[in-house]
């Protein structure tokens, strides 16, 4: 027996009615293969990044560089744009935990905060060993609205090229009232070897 509220049916047999409950619907991947930058633009190659959803997120699975000691960063455009220069608020933190229990950090580092329309950072410090890579999310808030601010949060994993592990988590607002319909991530000199890019729409 279902579980029905007012009317409409919420749960049947176990399984979330489709349209309710958030689901994400998958839209784009990006593969990276010595790549300078991974740039997600509504319209091209199948993305959307419009009013079709009011939640996007992005998924990253083990991003490898070719240099080492490189930090991770996004930027956006608002619509008609150019230049991935909209300006943005951003905090950041960070927790790690090096290889040989000698120490461990939970901080706030201001030193990564951003407000202007540079880089946001995501995370510094990727190694380029072969078994270091970065995973994590990024999550952008109704980016078709022109009322409001796009409000965006991220976290982080990766191997440090310290030999330990970083976990950050950041968070803010592009401070433009312009719908948001280009993203860009892209490090500090380097390429990125391999590693993916995922991109889904929450309903």
């Amino acid at each position: 027996m279902g579980l029905i509220s007012n009317g409409t049916t919420l749960f049947d047999a176990g399984a979330m009615s489709a349209g309710l409950g958030g689901e994400m619907v998958f839209i784009k991947k990006l593969t990276a293969s010595s790549s300078a930058t991974l740039t997600f633009v509504d319209g091209s190659n199948n993305v959307v990044l419009d009013n079709t959803y009011r939640e996007y997120i992005f998924y990253f699975n083990n991003i490898h560089h070719v240099g080492n000691d490189k930090k991770f960063y996004f930027q956006v455009n608002a619509a008609g744009g150019s230049g991935f220069d909209e300006t943005a608020i951003s905090t950041y933190f960070r927790a790690y935990e090096k290889e040989d229990n000698s120490s461990g950090v939970l901080s706030y580092e201001t030193g990564q905060d951003m407000t202007g329309t540079g880089a946001i950072e995501l995370s510094d410090s990727m190694g380029s060993d072969n078994d270091q890579s970065l995973c994590g999310w990024l999550k952008l808030y109704n980016p078709s609205s022109t009322t409001f601010a796009t409000n965006y949060v991220a976290e982080c994993q990766n191997y440090h090229a310290g030999d330990f592990s970083l976990a950050t988590k950041v968070a803010g607002y592009i401070n433009v009232t312009a719908a948001i319909d280009e993203v860009k991530f892209y490090t500090n000199g380097d390429s990125f070897q391999t590693g993916t890019i995922t991109m889904y729409g929450i309903t």
